[in-house]
């Protein structure tokens, strides 16, 4: 045989089950081939390899020398091969020592991830978790990398490089929350009420989120002041309790802010879109079965957790 690139790989098997079985006829039923055509590769064999290979003797079908070395050979080759082309192993929650990255926005670390950890303990008591904020780098480099495994409850709109996969996980409708001795501000605003409004809002710090409240307002010719940008949505609420400020947020969120602060909820405009967020990953992992296993869970538990 001159080059492995003119070697039929198939022939492989052929030899194995020929050297396991010493013969002819059950070698083709292992292998599922007529015996014409199993005699026809033993014939291929013999030319590619220049070796008979397997000689006739009174008893029965004997290798020759050649064919007692090359046996191991085979054999370790097609068990890496076998090996290699498996599928992945299976992700067992019950025993998996895993430590994932998330990369999060404010809203899920606050309002979910208590109660998502919670419940994954109870079956799958040895992972652990690292929450890191979503930041330029997040998207563009961790996750290719494997530094961050997912990123959830980025919006939808947000604009995404090449290789990474979202996939549609929670809506959630916004509010308005006002200092809850805000008299300029009703129950209720309407689009050019709230455009009125002094404005606290969440700095975008991965510069991937769109300006989906200012988009609206352009689209009624109409534009807000923002006072203060905050990193965080506490700390963006304390603004909001001190002052005669408004700011938009999740309304599980501003749920949990109106039993901490003195602030209230306000309905907002309907002209506001919904936040609807979504689970990121990598192309290069999405088979990862570990990865698989913790989209499904969060996927059904924002099922459970929306109401």
């Amino acid at each position: 045989m001159r080059s492995l690139r003119h070697f039929d790989l198939n022939l492989l098997l052929v030899f194995e089950a020929l050297m396991r079985e010493r013969h002819v006829t059950r070698a083709a039923e292992k292998l599922h081939l007529s015996q014409p055509a199993l005699s026809h590769a033993l014939k291929r064999l013999r030319e590619a390899l220049d070796d008979p290979l397997l000689v006739r003797t009174g008893n029965g079908l004997q290798p020759t020398p050649r064919a007692l070395a090359l046996l191991p050979v085979v054999q370790q080759a097609l068990a890496l091969l076998q090996a290699g082309l498996a599928p992945p192993e299976s992700f067992t929650p019950a025993t998996s020592t895993r430590r994932f990255t998330l990369a999060t926005t404010d809203y899920f670390e606050e309002v979910m991830y208590p109660a998502f950890l919670s419940q994954l303990l109870t079956y799958a008591p040895e992972i652990s978790f690292s929450i890191e904020l979503i930041t330029p780098d997040v998207l563009s480099d961790a996750l290719e990398q494997r530094q961050v495994d997912m990123v959830v409850g980025l919006d939808s709109q947000s604009a995404l490089p090449t290789g990474v996969i979202q996939t549609p996980w929670m809506d959630e409708a916004l509010v308005c929350l006002a200092a809850a001795d805000n008299d300029g501000v009703g129950e209720a605003l309407t689009i050019e009420q709230f455009a009125r409004q002094p404005h606290v809002e969440l700095a975008d710090i991965s510069g991937l989120l769109p300006s989906s409240i200012e988009n609206c307002l352009a689209q009624h010719q109409l534009s807000r002041r923002v006072i203060s940008k905050n990193l965080n949505y506490i700390a963006a609420a304390r603004v909001v309790s001190l002052t005669d400020a408004i700011m938009t947020l999740p309304r599980q969120m501003a749920e949990r802010f109106i039993t901490m602060l003195p602030v209230r909820i306000v309905v907002p405009p309907q002209e506001l879109p919904a936040l609807n967020m979504t689970l990121i990953q990598h192309g290069l992992y999405a088979n990862d079965p570990a990865i698989a296993w913790l989209a499904n869970e969060l996927t059904a538990f924002a099922k459970r957790f929306g109401r």
